[in-house]
């Protein structure tokens, strides 16, 4: 991304101390979602990342990462498909449940979302300490796909996300690395 893209694309996050708790600075991307330049941007990069690959379908993770999946899934012309909270969707779902650093969550999606013919991005708004993302991509993997990607607007890196997919190849990707 050029130097006065990215720049205009931070200025407009906001940066919100203390939550959710004492001693975290959150990333606040509502404010890149309600800034139409911004926002544009973010989809031109997303669309450049994976134009040409294949895709037929992009997860999203419930509930910022709806916005730049679906955004993607049209781009590319693509199936979008939620993955969410227990108990939200309505058909036939599998699910995983994962430890985060407070206990545990479950995320689910459709057991007919994915097939083996897919080429599938998977998407999330911020990659912290990558939990959520490491059992989205388990989930995914489950479906047995042709090909798994995945993809951040944000990548906290202080936070070593990454460190949960050192051991696979997988493609990962982030707009903007903090």
């Amino acid at each position: 991304m050029e130097q006065a893209k990215l720049e205009k694309v931070k200025s407009v996050i906001r940066d919100v101390p203390d939550f959710p708790s004492r001693g975290i600075l959150f990333r606040d991307l509502t404010t890149l979602f309600k800034d139409a330049e911004a926002l544009a941007i973010i989809s031109d990069e997303l669309r450049a990342m994976y134009a040409g690959k294949g895709i037929t379908k992009v997860v999203g993770i419930e509930a910022r990462g709806f916005v730049g999946a679906s955004i993607l899934a049209h781009d590319l012309k693509a199936g979008f498909v939620p993955m969410r909270k227990p108990g939200k969707l309505p058909a036939d779902t599998i699910k995983l449940t994962y430890n985060k650093e407070y206990g545990t969550d479950t995320i689910e999606i459709h057991s007919d979302a994915i097939t083996p013919d897919d080429i599938v991005v998977i998407h999330d708004d911020v990659l912290a300490t990558g939990g959520t993302m490491k059992a989205a991509y388990d989930l995914v993997k489950s479906c047995n796909p042709k090909k798994i990607y995945i993809n951040f607007i944000v990548e906290l890196s202080a936070l070593n996300g990454r460190r949960l997919f050192e051991d696979s190849d997988i493609d990962m990707q982030s707009v903007l690395v903090y």
